[in-house]
């Protein structure tokens, strides 16, 4: 067996040489560590979105959940980071914020992928002329189309223009996708509709970071603009009415209350 340590599996002598502070502030490093620490999350929850839709495609109910929850699971994780980021006053990221020129986290190409594989279409020509990868998720199917399969293979009848649509086009809510939903959560349980409460979980840690993300922006800059020049708290406030998955939500005000 070829030995191995664990510095040399885990490249810590590169890793731990990937924080190069700008300034002599205390809290860069902190801010450092944490944003790269979100990108090392991000490339995981990437890595498990692809199985995730692999596995509802092959009709995976089991499978499906799993995954489903380790990635609602990430994201709480995520979320929870930003209690660290806001033990950094607004004066503490003041001493180094210049020095972060026109960088910002709205440029992470990895979150806009995952907001790409989950089914944001609304992305910058630029954005996707410069970025096979996000190109390539942008127009390939979402985990909402791949929940679509999964239901069809489950024997539910999804309408064949919603399996056949073309997926570089946002997706918009369907009254006759929301009947097959509805039948769905109307009927007497099972898999199918542990998935669908899986994906809700998901797209609810989504707007949870969404949330958090926002009141830390707010803590640390009030209503100034944002790094880099972006539009700060007011891009991020617009964001938070925008669910992944519309059509899981929209049902839930349709179902009917069952007899006691």
């Amino acid at each position: 067996m070829t030995d191995i340590t664990y510095g040399g599996y885990l490249r810590l002598d590169t890793l731990l040489s990937c924080q190069e502070p700008l300034t002599d502030a205390h809290d860069e490093p902190l801010f450092i560590v944490v944003h790269q620490v979100y990108e090392l999350w991000f490339k995981q929850i990437l890595h498990e979105t692809a199985r995730l839709q692999r596995r509802l495609e092959d009709g995976d109910s089991a499978g499906t959940l799993h995954t489903a929850r380790r990635v609602a699971t990430i994201l709480k994780t995520v979320v929870g980071q930003l209690d660290i980021l806001e033990t950094m006053t607004p004066r503490q990221f003041a001493a180094f914020r210049s020095a972060l020129g026109t960088s910002s986290g709205f440029q992470s190409a990895q979150f806009r992928e995952i907001e790409a594989v989950l089914g944001r279409r609304a992305l910058s020509p630029a954005a996707l002329r410069d970025d096979a990868r996000l190109r390539a998720a942008a127009t390939r199917r979402s985990v909402f189309d791949s929940l679509l399969r999964y239901l069809a293979r489950q024997g539910h009848p999804v309408p064949a223009a919603a399996l056949e649509r073309d997926t570089a086009r946002p997706w918009t809510p369907d009254g006759a996708v929301q009947a097959v939903l509805l039948a769905v959560y109307e009927g007497e349980g099972g898999p199918a509709v542990e998935v669908c409460e899986a994906l809700v979980d998901l797209d609810e840690g989504v707007q949870e970071w969404r949330y958090r993300h926002l009141k830390m922006v707010e803590r640390t800059l009030g209503a100034r603009i944002g790094t880099g020049g972006s539009a700060g708290a007011d891009y991020l406030r617009s964001t938070l009415a925008a669910p992944a998955f519309p059509d899981l939500w929209e049902v839930r005000s349709r179902i009917r209350d069952a007899p006691l």
